[in-house]
């Protein structure tokens, strides 16, 4: 059952380890000291030093163990990528049949962290594949229900992982592809290069439409953008879609957006922006309070797309919350903002409708705005064009 639901483990390292991985393989900590092996770490000393005095049931340090994700798009990432740029971060595919290496253990969490199980493999694997596997596989963690532990399971082999059990090197874009071929050319296993932007935070795709506003495929909720749109009805429910995700993640965003239907703060043609104080990077990185540079600007603005969530979008209505969005972001203090397609996907309206009439505002604003396209459905190329959307 694991080899047919566990397609690959995944490891996190800077480019520049590539060659001498292929050549010595992905090797505990204390075997890079033993071997002396040059490399350039992503990791900050002090996460790898709390690693050392954690022992696994045969009573090694995990110094002695090299780790291996089975989620890499998880915290420790989030964190990498926030401190060093992801043009010079790889993500390794390792092969599934590493879990049959004798004296391995599986760490169900974070295994640096005190609550995180270390078990046989066995019983490991019964809990990725049941209760871990929603977690694994999720877009999303929190702290408070041990998500943001449990999505950074890991597996311990000791010593290390031979560089044939390596099959892929992801990477977040084309031209870092580029930069990997020559080493994996003169390979003596195959090795695929892989461009995979979502892996690494980033959208699918994106095109511009003007030069500060844009179309996005991919997952608003990671966007840099300071402020993200979330779209509402104007009776307090959050059921559905980004709406569902919003409330799960930010619960005090929903009680804010509870209280603003009562007192009819928030009305068709009227959204309300929550100015929210915590800092996103806190939520979404591992150990984040020594990221350089927090962001704790994160606002939401609550956006009306109906009046009860059993009717569908109000393009009328949609179209009153847009000119009170340019009317009054710069008074709000908007820096930029990022807009699902308003009405489109579960909402019921057409993209080939919403789309020109969103541009036609959101491009008048003198900030960066991004409009993060319906996933429900591919768009059609010729309704992505800049002359489509700004006809």
């Amino acid at each position: 059952m694991a080899k047919q639901v566990i397609k690959s483990l995944f490891y996190i390292t800077h480019i520049n380890n590539l060659p001498s991985m292929f050549q010595h393989g992905i090797l505990s900590h204390h075997q890079v000291q033993a071997q002396g092996v040059p490399f350039t770490p992503v990791y900050n000393a002090e996460i790898v030093a709390s690693r050392k005095e954690r022992l696994t049931p045969d009573k090694k340090s995990l110094w002695d163990y090299a780790n291996v994700y089975f989620q890499p798009r998880n915290p420790m990432l989030y964190k990498v990528l926030s401190e060093t740029s992801k043009n010079d971060v790889v993500i390794l595919g390792i092969k599934p049949q590493i879990l049959e290496t004798k004296g391995a253990f599986i760490s169900l969490g974070n295994a640096a962290h005190s609550l995180s199980s270390l078990v046989d493999i066995k019983t490991g694997l019964k809990n990725i594949n049941g209760e871990y596997w929603h977690v694994i596989n999720s877009d999303w963690w929190k702290t408070e229900d041990g998500t943001k532990r449990k999505i950074m399971a890991e597996c311990l082999v000791p010593n290390g992982i031979s560089p044939s059990d390596i099959h892929s090197v992801y990477v977040a874009s084309a031209a870092i592809m580029e930069r990997i071929r020559p080493v994996l050319s003169g390979l003596p296993f195959p090795v695929e290069a892989v461009v995979e932007p979502h892996m690494f935070f980033q959208p699918h795709r994106h095109g511009a439409i003007t030069n500060t506003l844009s179309w996005v495929d991919g997952d608003m909720f990671f966007s840099h953008m300071q402020t993200l749109t979330v779209s509402v009805n104007t009776v307090g429910v959050m059921g559905k879609g980004l709406a569902s995700r919003a409330k799960y993640q930010f619960p005090d965003m929903y009680v804010v957006y509870q209280d603003v239907c009562k007192n009819k703060s928030l009305s068709m043609g009227k959204p309300y922006l929550y100015k929210r104080e915590g800092s996103l990077d806190e939520d979404l990185a591992d150990e984040p309070f020594s990221l350089p540079n927090l962001n704790a600007n994160k606002w939401f603005l609550l956006f009306p797309t109906k009046t009860h969530w059993k009717e569908g979008s109000d393009a009328k209505g949609i179209e009153a919350g847009l000119e009170w969005l340019l009317a009054n972001y710069q008074t709000e203090g908007i820096q930029s903002i990022a807009v699902p397609a308003l009405g489109c996907g579960l909402g019921g309206l057409d993209w080939k409708d919403m789309g020109p009439l969103m541009c036609r505002y959101l491009a008048k604003m003198n900030v960066q705005a991004s409009i993060y396209l319906p996933q429900e459905g591919n768009i059609p190329p010729e309704y992505l064009t800049r002359g489509f959307l700004l006809k």
